[in-house]
């Protein structure tokens, strides 16, 4: 039998053919040494192998993961507390905004500007900053913290017992520079996502450091970036006003000149920057251009009049005294032609009727022809007044052709003062505005929420230091397993005898406790009375002519179960009636004559050495008190038992 492990299964053929040793060994010498077929391929996972193998090396995993556990918390002991505290700031990223002329553009929430604050945070002069606002420099149990990791924190959490160098021992540069390095090193900024957050985290043993190095590094940067924008304006101030000196000088210089070219040139400026002759030229077009209008105007009047439509004009018509002597001249007719009707014209009423009439008359027509001879004069005097126009207007086109040759060179020193004044007022302005925004000093950023002091530390954590060495633990007893396993040739499994091997099984039989032993075997219920039966069977149905005559239990190692088996094997076969000698050829270590309660005495061994007499052998073979069965033991042990087994 070939299981190391107790589970003791017998082999066969199969197929009907007698289990004979021939059919084993030929079966065998189709395999490599080892007895698997180097052409196969390894079996795949199985969950049922993980399972069978951690049953079998459960006392190899207990004892690693308990080692796993101690190494774990000795480890956590080693570790010194750290404690953490976390400051929230919030970066404002400016819009855009446009001072006149410059436009100052800046998208919202620019990940770069983000991005460069988080960098301007780790930087080394704000850690210097920090270190100086807070006096670390001094503080020796910031600049000499317990190591990390060391033995001495076993015997500090024990007793208490530490010691840190002295801050003398260090220039006051090698003290700024070791708080500077603590800073950084223990210093982590990140960025929130989605957000313009930044978060500012300390680590440090002592849980005031952790908090009041965030909640400054915060404070700090604040101040820095208000600082930089004090500086930043002052710096542009100065640089305006530089530059208003210049322009301020070529100012007045441009202006001289142009007031000087002007004086010898006799050009006359008015107070819309026009010459005074181009201005009497506009003034004079556009009094031109009103007489003309009005001279048509009383020429169209003077036209009705020639054509004797004069009684119709406006001016007749709107005239109150003429107006009332048509009305009054209109009444007399009317009462002359109602009169006529009754009285004759030769009558006296009717000859003063008459006379009125004509009265009033001569006295409308002298009003109309008044009224049209002031009309007439007035078309006369816009004829004469547009023509004097024309004239002035004709000289000051003469003097504009000498004053245009003249003003070339004062359009060419008038544009230069209006370039340096229009750079006067910008400057001007800008330096206003400059001055404006420096006193205003905008935050850039703002503390969102404050670190406050931690109440445990976040590290070490006995959970995850315990989980992290009991996982690499078990990892190393499941290398160790797996080496066993692959340094072990022997057979673990019924599946292994099959495919190794080529051979059916027959059975498999169950391990029992050798204290248990005596009383399974006596048990015809018991598990192992069952297991045995069942490979009777099997042994019965193996070959066509039933079970194989002679039958050879034998295994790799000793102590497997061969007499048991044999034991077993023979009461079975006897129960069925059948005639069985069960022979013990185990020289060594033999155990069948105690099963069947017989003297080991004489057996196997003398009569292999010809030392039986003849009138004792039929005693070598013993009968027992089970029916049927017949035993040979083994008999003397001898000193050499393969050079007895293998002699002819």
């Amino acid at each position: 039998m070939l299981d190391r492990n107790r589970q003791h299964q017998i082999a066969g053929p199969g197929h009907g053919q007698a289990l004979s040793a021939d059919l084993y060994y030929d079966g065998a010498q189709n395999y490599s040494p080892y007895g698997r077929d180097y052409s196969e391929q390894d079996e795949g996972f199985s969950p049922l192998k993980l399972l069978f193998y951690a049953v079998q090396y459960r006392w190899l995993i207990v004892m690693m993961a308990a080692a796993g556990l101690v190494a774990g918390v000795i480890v956590t002991m080693m570790q010194t507390p750290k404690y953490q505290a976390t400051t929230q700031l919030e970066v404002l990223v400016p819009s855009a905004k446009v001072f006149q002329d410059i436009e100052v553009v800046s998208e919202n929430a620019d990940v770069r500007a983000f991005l460069t604050a988080r960098e301007k945070l780790k930087s080394r002069a704000l850690a210097q900053r920090v270190a100086f606002q807070l006096g670390l420099s001094e503080k020796p149990d910031f600049l000499f913290p317990t190591p990390d990791f060391s033995l001495g924190n076993i015997f500090y959490r024990a007793f208490g017992i530490s010691k840190s160098p002295s801050v003398e021992e260090k220039t006051p540069e090698q003290r700024e520079a070791i708080a500077i390095g603590r800073i950084l090193r223990d210093l982590t900024v990140t960025v929130v996502p989605n957000t313009s957050l930044l978060s500012i985290t300390f680590v440090d043993q002592k849980p005031k450091y952790a908090s009041d190095v965030a909640n400054q590094v915060a404070q700090s940067f604040i101040d820095q970036r208000l600082d930089q924008t004090s500086e930043t304006s002052d710096l542009a101030r100065q640089f305006i006003q530089e530059q208003v000196l210049q322009v301020k000088q070529k100012l007045q210089k441009s202006e001289e000149d142009l007031v000087a070219y002007a004086k010898d040139a006799g050009i006359t400026i008015t107070g819309d920057d026009k010459s005074l002759i181009g201005s009497n030229i506009e003034a004079l077009n556009t009094a031109l251009a009103t007489a003309i209008q009005d001279r048509l105007d009383a020429g169209r009047v003077v036209d009705q009049i020639d054509k004797g439509r004069g009684s119709s004009l406006s001016p007749v018509l709107e005239s109150k005294g003429l107006q009332a002597l048509s009305d009054k001249l209109a009444d007399l007719t009317s009462q002359y032609q109602q009169k006529l009707g009754i009285l004759k014209p030769g009558f006296p009423e009717m000859q003063q009727l008459q006379s009125q009439i004509k009265e009033l008359q001569r006295l409308y027509n002298n009003g109309v022809l008044a009224i049209t001879d002031s009309l007439r004069l007035k078309y006369q005097e816009a004829q004469n007044k547009e023509a004097d126009l024309k004239a002035k207007l004709a000289e000051m086109e003469k003097q504009q052709v000498v004053f245009n040759d003249k003003n070339i060179k004062y359009t060419i020193l008038k544009r230069e003062v209006d370039s340096n004044r229009s750079q006067y007022d910008s400057l001007i302005a800008k330096l206003n505005e400059v001055g404006v925004s420096s006193e205003l000093k905008t935050q850039t950023a703002a503390i969102v929420d404050f670190a406050t002091q931690p109440n445990s530390p976040y590290s070490p954590r006995v959970s995850i230091n315990v989980a992290i060495a009991l996982a690499l633990f078990l990892a190393l007893s499941a290398s160790i397993i797996y080496v066993i396993e692959l340094l072990n040739n022997t057979f673990t499994n019924p599946e292994q005898v099959e495919k190794e091997l080529g051979l059916a099984m027959l059975g498999i039989l169950p391990l029992v406790d050798d204290r248990e032993l005596v009383a399974a075997i006596a048990d015809q219920k018991s598990g192992l009375s069952e297991a045995y039966r069942s490979l009777r069977t099997s042994l019965q149905f193996s070959g066509a002519e039933g079970a194989p005559r002679s039958l050879v239990v034998t295994s790799s190692e000793p102590s497997e179960g061969k007499s048991t088996t044999s034991f077993k094997l023979g009461q079975d076969f006897a129960a069925l009636g059948a005639r069985v000698l069960i022979v013990d050829g185990d020289l060594r270590k033999p155990n069948l004559h105690r099963l069947f309660g017989l003297d080991n005495t004489i057996g196997l061994s003398n009569l292999l050495t010809n030392t039986v007499r003849k009138e004792d052998l039929a005693s070598i073979f013993r009968a027992t008190k089970y029916p049927n069965v017949t035993v040979l033991t083994s008999g003397t042990i001898p000193p050499n038992p393969a050079d007895l087994l293998s002699s002819p």
